[in-house]
Formats: C-alpha cells, structure tokens, sequence
C-alpha cells in the first residue's frame, strides 16, 4: 500500500511540473539568457531575425550575458494578424501604407510595454483603447494593403521610435495625449509615446 501510494504521489508531481509550462519571465516577450545561450541561438528559437533581435535589445554586437533579460520580437498567430489587419484598417482607412505600418506598430509596442496586456487580442480589446473596437467598424474585412502592413510591423519591431499612442487631433481631443511626446506625424495620425 505504501509503495503504491508512493508512486502515485511522485507521478502526481511529476505531471504538475511538466503541465506548466516554464516562463524566463513574467512579460511574455521577454526571455532570461541561460548559460551556453547566444543571441543567435535565442533568435532561432523564436524564429526571430539576429539583426531584429539586437536592435530590439539595443545591441551593436550580439554579446549577452547569463541572467540578462533579451526582448523577443511579438510573434502573431493568423487569427491574431487578421484581427489586427481589420483593427489597422478601421483606424487607417485612408491614411498612407506608411501610416497603416505605423498603426499596427503602435498595438506590437504596447504587447512590449509592462503598461499594457501581453497579446495582440489583449491590447486591442483593452478597455476603450480603440474607438473601431466600441463601434464594430473591426468586425469588417481588411484590405490587401491593411495585411501587407502588418506583416511589415512585425518584420519592423525594434526599428522604430517606440510610439505607445496615436491619434487624429482633427478628430479627438485629449489633454493626456496632447502631453505625450509625438515621435512621428503621419498623414492625419500624431504618433507619440
């Protein structure tokens, strides 16, 4: 009886270790180097470009360091690059590509930043953030060119000027963003962070 009890108990355990998986942090895009890592490595494994990676890190040579927090480039699934594609199409229609881009930039950052939820889906569904989200306008098919600057931002992450915010100040007026700094204007869209 005692043995039997005994192997129940080290298989119980065993099978809670391996159902969580291991996080190197609490931010999901963020990864703690392991002795024997390179950044090399580190990007492979998370199917990220080198160059992506260093520049998202702020690194001119790909030295890194056991312990060392390195961000990894968000990776969207299908259904979370269709949701953002329809989000950067309500939010850009009639802006430039380079707008469009600068959109879906804004809501990869945010999955970066502590101040806000770790997932595409999170982001945009956060509270009121995005007024297509309020009105239903994201629930409309996205354009050929709202796709296309998705796969842009997320081939982008890490080369731009770390925009949290945007808006149209012909279209909302808001004290909290006007004392924002403004990284970039574009078309109608402030970009600031």
């Amino acid at each position: 009886m005692f043995k039997k009890t005994w192997i129940f108990t080290i298989v119980a355990l065993c099978t809670l270790a391996f159902s969580f998986p291991e996080q190197s942090s609490a931010h999901a895009n963020v990864y703690t180097v392991q002795k024997g890592d390179s950044l090399y490595k580190i990007a492979m494994k998370y199917g990220a470009p080198l160059k992506q990676v260093m520049a998202m890190n702020n690194k001119d040579t790909a030295m890194i360091y056991p312990g060392e927090q390195v961000k990894i480039p968000v990776h969207a699934s299908a259904s979370e690059q269709d949701l953002l594609s329809r989000l950067v199409e309500a939010e850009a229609k009639g802006e430039s590509y380079a707008g469009k881009v600068a959109v879906a930039t804004v809501v990869l950052n945010r999955v970066e930043s502590d101040r806000f939820p770790d997932s595409i889906k999170g982001v945009i569904y956060d509270g009121k953030q995005f007024s297509p989200v309020l009105n239903g306008s994201i629930n409309q098919s996205a354009s050929h060119e709202s796709k296309r600057a998705v796969k842009e931002a997320l081939a982008y992450q890490g080369y731009d000027n770390e925009s949290l915010f945007f808006y149209n100040p012909d279209k909302a007026q808001s004290e909290y963003l006007r004392n924002k700094e403004v990284t970039t204007v574009i078309g109608n869209h402030y970009f600031l962070r």
